[in-house]
């Protein structure tokens, strides 16, 4: 009986000296690291060499009276030549890019707010019609938004027809090439966004209401701030892929006056001879100053959740 107490005090187990349980051992972790290593290669192989490689190219230095080769060197013409002639260019992508997030924004969050809180059993129709895009291909995707902008189109008709439209035509114009980003990427910016609305307490919400708050004072001191990761990474996902987009441009775009910067890259690397340093110099000063906006805008707006 005496033995039956004893083990009854102790768990039925051994303890060690002192009273302190035995810390358990670590087990997995070899396994972990062997988990993570096809990504890490995957990472290195595709993304780390290749920038390497492109850092390389935006360093060289072009022979003499021989267009289209290079030697090795350390040569920040490139760089030079990227900032001084192609500013109007970084202006116009990130111009650009920003008002596309902008509008995706007013676009997507009524949306989104309809999904999480009012569809109801429409709830999988509204989400297959959000992601019914991607089934289809980007390019086949602004090629359409080309007929639907088109002079001949029911839009720019009736533009005309109320005297809306001062140039004749939407297409090749700045407004085209925003609206076209605002299309392809409106589906990054609704997804996130729900994703957080979904997750929020409707009881929090109520709340509000419960302490005399009206709709807008709710929706700004309640709602808005339990969504803002989501609304943080939508934005994100619009505006970077947006900055660095060249068939909106492109195919929605004049040949001189709406030209991004992703238009520029891609003409030197494969129009231009001997443009392979230019379109690498450009390519990474595009990708600083993308990582510095976002920098500072996760730091201004950034939640717990995604620092």
């Amino acid at each position: 009986m005496s033995a039956l107490a004893h083990l009854g005090s102790t768990g039925g187990g051994a303890q060690a000296p002192g009273g302190a349980a035995p810390e358990p051992t670590k087990k997995g972790g070899f396994t972990a690291y062997l988990l993570l290593l096809p990504g890490v290669l995957w990472l290195l192989v595709f993304f780390v060499a290749p920038m390497v490689q492109l850092a390389a190219v935006s360093l060289q230095s072009q022979f003499p009276g021989y267009p289209g080769y290079y030697y090795r060197d350390v040569n920040f013409g490139s760089y030079l030549t990227a900032i001084t002639e192609y500013l109007p260019h970084f202006g116009r992508s990130l111009l650009f890019a920003g008002a596309a997030t902008l509008f995706a924004f007013v676009l997507a969050y009524p949306l989104a707010y309809a999904m999480a809180f009012k569809a109801g059993k429409w709830r999988g129709v509204m989400m297959i019609c959000v992601i019914a895009p991607f089934f289809t291909s980007f390019i086949l995707r602004t090629v359409a938004w080309r007929q639907i902008l088109a002079d001949e189109g029911p839009i720019a008709s009736t533009l005309r027809f109320l005297h809306l439209l001062p140039g004749g035509h939407i297409t090749e114009t700045w407004v085209a090439v925003v609206a076209g980003l605002t299309y392809n990427f409106l589906p990054f910016m609704v997804l996130p966004i729900y994703a957080s609305l979904e997750r929020a307490d409707p009881k929090i919400i109520e709340a509000g209401g419960d302490l005399y708050a009206n709709g807008l004072t709710t929706f700004r001191r309640v709602t808005l701030p339990m969504s803002m990761p989501g609304v943080l990474a939508g934005t994100l996902l619009t505006f970077i892929p947006a900055a660095g987009d060249y068939v909106n441009a492109e195919l929605l775009g004049s040949d001189t006056s709406t030209k991004m910067v992703g238009n520029v890259i891609e003409s030197q690397f494969f129009k231009v001879l001997g443009g392979f340093p230019v379109a690498a110099a450009l390519s990474f000063t595009l990708m600083a100053v993308i990582l510095a906006l976002v920098f500072l805008y996760v730091r201004r707006y950034g939640t717990e959740e995604l620092l």
